[in-house]
Formats: C-alpha cells, sequence, structure tokens
C-alpha cells in the first residue's frame, strides 16, 4: 500500500524569520491524520532568515537528524558541541535524557534550508551524543544512518535505516522491501515516477506491506527513504 501527501497539503508555520512546511502534526499545526509515520515523528523543511535561528533550547528522547540543503548551520548544545554544518551534510543528535541546543543562520545575507527530521528511540534516557557526516553517495541509494553504524554511517538508537536517494534523468529503482516494515519516501528536489503516482518536490510517500520499490527519474532526483520498524 502507497499512501501519497502532496507538499501543498502540509502544515505551515511562518513566524517572518522562519517559513516551516510541517509534514507531520508540529507546533501550532495539528491534523490527527498526520502524527508520524512508525518511528518517525517530524519532517520540518526549514527557511531560515540570514542571521536568524533558534535560542537555546532543550530536548529528551528523540533522535534528530538535520539535513542542510543550502547554506550554513551554526550549531552549539550543552555537551560542547560547538560546530559548523554546511550544506550537504548531517548531523544526528540524540536527545537521550535531556541536551540543550541552539541553530542559527551562519549568514548575514543568504537564507537558510534544511530537513529537520525526528525519530522516537527505541528506549528513553541514555546519554546524550553528537554525530555529524558528509555522506558520499555512492549508489542510487546511500545509507546515512542506522541502528549499529555499520559501513561508516552514523548510528541511531532505533531499528531503522535512512537512505540519501539520488537518480538522474532516466534512472529507474529497484529496491526490495520487507513486507513487515514501513518506509516512508521523501522527496527533496526532481520528479519520480512511483507506480502511476509522480512525486515532486516536498511530497511524501508511506509505503507499508510492500515487497518492492520500484520507481524511475523523469528528472534528476534527490530524497529520502525512511526503512523503519
Amino acid at each position: 500500500m502507497i499512501q501519497v501527501r502532496k507538499a501543498n497539503e502540509r502544515g505551515r508555520g511562518f513566524f517572518g524569520w522562519l517559513d516551516s512546511r510541517h509534514s507531520f502534526s508540529f507546533g501550532n499545526y495539528y491534523d490527527p491524520e498526520h502524527m508520524g509515520f512508525s518511528a518517525l515523528r517530524v519532517i520540518n523543511d526549514d527557511w531560515v532568515a540570514p542571521g536568524a535561528g533558534f535560542d537555546t533550547h532543550g530536548h529528551r528522547d528523540m533522535e534528530i537528524l538535520t539535513y542542510v540543503l543550502k547554506g550554513q548551520i551554526n550549531h552549539k548544545d550543552s555537551q560542547g558541541n560547538i560546530k559548523a554544518l554546511p550544506a550537504g551534510e548531517f548531523q544526528l543528535m540524540s536527545a537521550g535524557s535531556g541536551i540543550f541546543h541552539s541553530e542559527f543562520n551562519a549568514s548575514k545575507e543568504e537564507e537558510l534550508r534544511f530537513l529537520q527530521i525526528w525519530i522516537q528511540p527505541s528506549a528513553k534516557g541514555g546519554t546524550p551524543g553528537y554525530q555529524q557526516q558528509n555522506i558520499v553517495q555512492t549508489a542510487a541509494l546511500t545509507p546515512v544512518v542506522t541502528s549499529d553504524g555499520r559501513s561508516g554511517t552514523m548510528s541511531i538508537k532505533q531499528d531503522a535505516t535512512v537512505y540519501q536517494l539520488s537518480l538522474a534523468i532516466g534512472d529507474e529503482l529497484n529496491w526490495p522491501l520487507t513486507a513487515e516494515r514501513h518506509y516512508y519516501l521523501h522527496l527533496i528536489s526532481g520528479e519520480l515516477q512511483l507506480g502511476d503516482v509522480t512525486l515532486l518536490p516536498g511530497d511524501g510517500a508511506r509505503i507499508s506491506h510492500e515487497q518492492q520499490l520500484i520507481a524511475s527519474a523523469s528528472a534528476p532526483v534527490s530524497g529520502l527513504l525512511f526503512d523503519l520498524p
């Protein structure tokens, strides 16, 4: 079963300095039909004005994945991490028993755009952690996050894998799935034919009880595929 949610159906949070699109309920946006999918709780597509950002705030019991699409994030947290996260890099912050952090657009002139993704951990508590990677795309689907940190990936506290999707125009994807698991595909850019549906930037697809993911790119594609319990 494949259920598609179009980009223009997402929720929106607009605060002047921040323009955000919410694939699932978040903040002031609430939709009981879109509270998350399996362990995936949040996908926010955030645009941050030059020099603006999120003041120090706390998280706990959440795995928070950030993927910078444009610009650079300056990150600082209560674990002593002071990091710069440029476009193309991933950051995974395990909030564990509790962590405080701030995130700001490093540029005073250009907008920052990034995806903020929350995945619920398999167990609460634990020591907070920080990981950052520039993943080299080696295939149509390249693992970024895994449960055991294999092959140089970032390790998440959940039985989940996050893949970076990249297809050139005309490329086809034929990927085996496990019918008992759940999958979510978020398209960042391009145009993807998924069965009889065309996915465009910002579209998402819930995939359950399927044994094969068959898709083709009618324009160069970038996206994320979540393999979830």
